[in-house]
């Protein structure tokens, strides 16, 4: 008797168990409500190439962007690129007006600790950028000068730990934009920017202005699609859809588009 007791306690308790797996599971209904509105919002900085910005039409554009595009028309939907503060990013994900940030988002403890990250997609690194004419080759060679970064991004992180070289400067700028801030360091309103490598190789090269990196990297870092903490089913789908673009050449496609070469890291 008390077997048979045993037995019915084992068997209820298992029939709770994939009762509330499933409750779970059906609960998180972020990639259909995706696919039944038809639109994914995509939030970013519009002024952030080469991974999404506005061309000479107005368009949004971008590395970023064209991954973006790909994985929409493979889940049967439409992207939707959505400018946003980059200072809140984090507060316009979870209020639900966009569907993830994905625009040369940097992953990092504190955000992978809020947010719900792809694995990595690209490696970047945090530089220092000065005019060529500055005569500046090292960190050390910036003390007492002014840098300026953009507000709420990972360089202001980097330089936040690097403790001895923060220290060391004279002050600290922030911008609304990496564009603006490049303007600033033409000018000469500030002796340097911070920024993320792959957007100041870009623009030096597309651009043509007369900016060096320097050699010194403040961090290393990498790229990720963020979303909402419980939006697993989303960010799974746009996972899987990545590394079968990886598969079949399309990410190298696009990247060698943006790169002249194949820089991501997807399935590597």
């Amino acid at each position: 008797m008390k077997k048979m007791l045993m037995t019915v306690l084992l068997v209820c308790a298992a029939a709770l168990v994939l009762a509330g797996g499933r409750r779970e599971e059906g609960g998180d209904r972020s990639l259909e409500k995706i696919k039944e509105k038809g639109v994914f919002v995509l939030g970013l900085d519009d002024s952030f190439p080469p991974m999404g910005f506005r061309d000479d039409n107005n368009n949004i554009v971008g590395y970023d962007v064209d991954l973006a595009r790909e994985v929409c028309k493979r889940l049967g939907v439409t992207l939707e690129c959505q400018p946003i503060d980059w200072a809140a990013k984090e507060q316009e994900l979870n209020t639900g007006k966009i569907d993830c940030i994905w625009n040369g988002f940097t992953m990092t403890p504190q955000r992978e600790e809020a947010l719900n990250f792809t694995k990595p997609y690209l490696d970047n690194a945090q530089v220092v950028i000065v005019r060529a004419d500055s005569g500046y080759k090292t960190l050390a060679d910036l003390k007492g000068k002014t840098v300026g970064l953009q507000a709420g991004s990972s360089a202001s992180d980097a330089l936040d730990s690097n403790e001895a070289f923060k220290s060391s400067l004279k002050g600290v700028v922030e911008f609304k934009d990496n564009l603006t801030a490049f303007m600033d360091l033409e000018i000469r309103g500030v002796d340097a920017v911070i920024m993320d490598m792959v957007v100041g190789n870009y623009s030096i090269k597309t651009t043509g202005k007369p900016f060096v990196v320097l050699a010194e990297h403040l961090a290393s870092e990498k790229y990720g699609v963020g979303f909402r903490k419980n939006d697993q089913a989303l960010r799974d789908a746009v996972q899987k859809t990545l590394e079968e673009m990886a598969s079949d050449g399309t990410i190298a496609a696009i990247s060698t588009k943006w790169f002249n070469t194949d820089i991501s890291v997807v399935g590597k």
